[in-house]
């Protein structure tokens, strides 16, 4: 069968790739298109579009995107119209896919199956959001609260626990480092706005907690080929040794601890079995902004399932370079504080064949449309 998935942005991506893969499992002759970047394109997917620059902060930053990202909604709908997938997979990226769903339906009368995966809204409990993904898709949530909400309303939802915990095995619980080293990874996000205000925090945290261990090493995670060039420009400047690696997986793969921006990285890093502080600095008038919409206690998204702190958060002022440091130094000297959640959080995150379940779920409703 044929499948086309829509993905904004790299935690989106990652998703895609991940239920591709279990799909194949189950579907061995299928054949994906869809919006992504190269790690769809090395999974196999012939990509329509690529999502590079698309996603953003709050509406500042997305107004310059509108009429370029309205462009593409309107040409992708046509072009599913036209050569009439299976099935349509819509993951995260709220705004682009329910306007997207809603061409379909509205001006293209489309009638073939559409999914959206991490459907918007998960913390916020907007009724609005959630009628305009149901008007158009079915909804499949990766969180019981947001299953919960659209239950409360009538509205149809699906739900398996989170896909990424399939993902990710935890590894064994290390024991603290020496006092003089270990390895840390600096993963500061994908984002043009992320990159800029994480990369030179976080060069500078580490040269703060190398005065502590003169023998601790670094590894940053360079999300694609831009986020390498920045990384390495701002590393040549500050003299650190700090070696680049190309995705979370080979920063975290001998990383003792880490620094991680707020976002999926997070997840993906407590599901890996590495202990973590987050932080999170972007432009003042898009936090002011985000704390309007968002009321919740915490950004990171281990901690608001868990609700509460099992990785330190430093958002803006807080994320200085000293308290970043000190906060690693803590984490290094006794990384068992962190172990000690990880096991409740993945039964939080659901059971772990949630990734399978999707998959075969989706198949099942691409099969109805095909026969």
């Amino acid at each position: 069968m044929r499948y086309f998935f829509s993905s904004g942005e790299a935690s989106g991506e990652l998703t895609a790739v991940a239920l591709a893969r279990e799909v194949v499992r189950l579907d061995p002759q299928a054949s994906f298109e869809g919006i992504g970047a190269a790690r769809m394109r090395e999974a196999g997917f012939t990509l329509w579009r690529e999502h590079a620059g698309w996603a953003s902060m709050g509406p500042f930053e997305a107004i310059p995107r509108i009429p370029k990202l309205l462009r593409a909604c309107w040409a992708t709908a046509k072009h599913i119209a036209q050569v009439k997938p299976d099935l349509v997979v819509l993951i995260d990226f709220g705004a682009f896919h329910v306007r997207l769903a809603n061409e379909l339906r509205g001006k293209y009368g489309y009638t073939g199956p559409i999914l959206h995966v991490f459907p918007p809204a998960t913390w916020l409990d907007s009724e609005a959001a959630a009628r305009a993904v149901a008007a158009n898709a079915i909804a499949v949530t990766a969180f019981e609260h947001q299953r919960d909400f659209y239950s409360a309303l009538g509205l149809p939802i699906q739900y398996f626990g989170h896909p990424l915990v399939a993902r990710y095995e935890r590894r064994a619980a290390r024991p603290a480092p020496p006092s003089d080293g270990g390895c840390v990874a600096l993963l500061p996000g994908s984002r043009t706005s992320e990159l800029r205000h994480h990369i030179p925090r976080l060069i500078d945290a580490y040269r703060c907690l190398r005065e502590q261990r003169p023998n601790v090493r670094a590894v940053a995670a360079a999300a694609d080929a831009h986020a390498e060039r920045r990384l390495r420009d701002a590393i040549a400047r500050s003299g650190e040794p700090i070696a680049i690696v190309r995705g979370i997986d080979a920063a975290l793969a001998d990383a003792d601890a880490a620094w991680v921006a707020s976002g999926t990285a997070v997840l993906e890093t407590v599901l890996s079995g590495v202990p973590a502080a987050v932080l999170y600095v972007n432009a003042p008038i898009l936090v002011a902004y985000g704390r309007r919409v968002y009321p919740g206690k915490y950004i990171a998204l281990p901690n608001i399932v868990m609700d509460r702190a099992i990785v330190p958060e430093f958002l803006q002022d807080d994320a200085t370079p000293r308290r970043l440091a000190d906060a690693m130094e803590a984490i290094l000297r006794d990384p068992s504080v962190q172990y000690a959640a990880f096991s409740e959080l993945r039964e939080r995150l659901g059971p772990a064949d949630a990734l399978e379940r999707c998959a075969r779920f989706a198949v099942d409703v691409a099969k109805r449309q095909a026969a």
